[in-house]
């Protein structure tokens, strides 16, 4: 009798060595590695119907094969994958987490302000994907390069409160010659509510007091953004 054995039942130990992710890996480098091999290798292992690399496979399908999607998956949503515990949850979005850090240090590490963009590029990777919103400030010297950032606040999926004094003393500390204030809506939609036009207003006034200039106050979602000082709302 011939025995024909399903891939899906087959250990990734059993694979040629150039299937397996770690061997892959160390052979062709790490550019020769599909998306869902590289989070099998934070994985380790599959379950009983699919390999690591399947199972890794399935997870990226359900986030439309897009790394930014799976990236707002919560612990909890990958443990409703069979084979996916609380610790390769944690690895996984622990992965995600150190790749969006590295790209926003980079940026930030050569980043002259020139536009709004600039700032949108800054703040989608750290803030696009949010559920819930967040306000930030940037600091800048006279050539409007990055002397720091700092998170002001963090609420829920309608606001978050933000204190003008606390904005007004870091940017003092840091002897900034600018400012730079941005906050998400994790809806999606980028139009200004009346509170964040009230507080925008309240900074304007307070930062000419101090002659420490608000430069911007930008509003992000992963795909788009809305600037106060390109809408003209500064003044």
């Amino acid at each position: 009798m011939r025995i024909v054995q399903d891939i899906k039942n087959t250990s990734i130990k059993n694979w040629a060595s150039d299937d397996r992710p770690r061997e892959k890996l160390l052979k062709k480098g790490i550019n020769s590695l599909s998306d869902a091999e590289l989070i099998a290798i934070l994985i380790g292992s599959g379950n009983r119907e699919m390999s690591a690399v399947e199972l890794s496979k399935l997870i990226l399908q359900s986030a439309e094969n897009n790394l930014n999607e799976l990236g707002k998956y919560s612990v909890h949503d990958l443990q409703q994958f069979k084979g996916i515990g609380e610790a390769k949850a944690i690895s996984i979005i622990a992965a995600l987490e150190i790749g969006k850090r590295r790209k926003i240090s980079e940026i930030i590490k050569r980043k002259q302000i020139k536009s709004s963009n600039d700032i949108f590029e800054i703040f989608r990777h750290k803030l696009g994907d949010l559920p819930h919103e967040e306000f930030w400030l940037l600091m800048l010297n006279r050539a409007n390069k990055i002397i720091d950032k700092k998170k002001i606040s963090a609420g829920g999926v309608s606001g978050t409160v933000t204190d003008v004094k606390i904005i007004l003393k870091a940017a003092i500390e840091k002897t900034a010659s600018g400012i730079i204030v941005c906050h998400n809506h994790p809806s999606g939609n980028i139009k200004p509510s009346n509170s964040d036009i009230n507080l925008t207003k309240k900074l304007v006034n307070a930062c000419q007091f101090i002659e420490i200039p608000l430069l911007d106050h930008v509003i992000v979602s992963y795909s788009n953004y809305y600037s106060f000082a390109d809408e003209g709302h500064l003044s």
